[in-house]
């Protein structure tokens, strides 16, 4: 029986979070799609996909809004702003798939998930892929380090055996129900033991299946080089940490070593805590907020980014008898 829908489409189609939207596997190849440019050869072609971070469903649609491609939920930036704590694997499974549903739910663009150890072994992870596909993320991210797992940028980090990761990696593959979802496998191992063992393990884990590489802190320009030549052919993501690791480069940089992903994690969650300071200490020195008012967004930009007209308009329209309803 055909679906009875009296009104205009446009009425809902804008309405992220209740109205209709892109399919999760039409999202999944939207990010393929931004990826195929991401590992082009020779690099003078490649197209780095630039990947902002957000830690919640407002940092979601700023990143929309901004104009971006894809969105990555941060890991990091969930346990920082969500719970107040810091980047040591205390964050659950289930947490991380709840989240990540509301910030799919928020945007039309690609989410890429930060999904840590992938919360346990070979069959934890293949859970949390399940959990994650059906919560409508594009593509997320596994890493080789032991439980619990800390921030790449922190220090003494331990990691699971290499064939331990590859065989982590092809289970969460064979796990998914839609081979569109993109796995992207993480190493610390440059932290741990080297750039050389960064680099054979990549090379073992896009055997295993991953679609996408992430090498974790490359400490030089030469090592970023180095990954890039010895792991061409697969899109590589380089993490920009403000204050981190690695050398921070413009995009055009990036591409030129072999990087088609450049991920600015905590970019967004950082820049939104110095504003928050800013203007709480105004408000604790002077008592008011008027006087700042060109540094905060208008009221109806604010309702804007919510979509409040649109949402309006479609109560006002929909809250009468079907048949009534233009």
């Amino acid at each position: 029986m055909p679906h009875i829908r009296p009104w205009d489409p446009s009425l809902t189609s804008s309405l992220a979070g209740v109205g209709p939207g892109p399919s999760a596997r039409d999202r999944r190849l939207a990010l393929r799609a931004a990826l195929a440019g991401a590992a082009a050869r020779p690099v003078r072609r490649l197209r780095p996909l630039v990947l902002p971070g957000a830690t919640d469903a407002l940092g979601a649609r700023l990143v929309e809004e901004a104009g971006f491609t894809a969105v990555y939920a941060t890991g990091a930036g969930l346990a920082n702003a969500g719970y107040g704590l810091p980047d040591l694997g205390l964050i659950s499974q289930t947490e991380v798939a709840d989240h990540a549903g509301r910030l799919c739910e928020a945007v039309r663009i690609p989410l890429v998930c930060d999904a840590d150890t992938g919360y346990g072994g070979p069959l934890a992870a293949m859970r949390t892929v399940r959990l994650l596909e059906r919560a409508g993320v594009a593509g997320l991210q596994l890493e080789d380090q032991e439980a619990p797992k800390r921030c790449g940028h922190f220090d003494a980090h331990t990691l699971i055996p290499p064939g331990h990761m590859q065989t982590k990696i092809a289970a969460a593959c064979e796990a998914r129900a839609d081979d569109a979802l993109v796995i992207i496998a993480r190493t610390d191992a440059r932290s741990a033991h080297g750039i050389d063992e960064a680099i054979g393990r990549g090379r073992a884990y896009v055997e295993a299946g991953a679609d996408v590489l992430f090498i974790e802190a490359p400490r030089t320009v030469d090592e970023l080089a180095l990954v890039g030549r010895e792991l061409a052919g697969t899109p590589l993501v380089v993490n920009v940490v403000e204050g981190g690791k690695t050398p921070q480069l413009t995009l055009a940089e990036y591409a030129e070593l072999g990087f088609g992903v450049v991920l600015f994690a905590n970019y967004l969650m950082r820049s939104m805590h110095l504003a928050g300071r800013e203007a709480l200490a105004h408000l604790r020195e002077h008592g008011e907020t008027a006087s700042r008012a060109d540094r905060m967004v208008s009221w109806s930009e604010r309702q804007s980014l919510f979509n409040l007209p649109a949402f309006s308009a479609a109560e006002t329209a929909l809250d009468q008898e079907l048949g009534k309803i233009k």
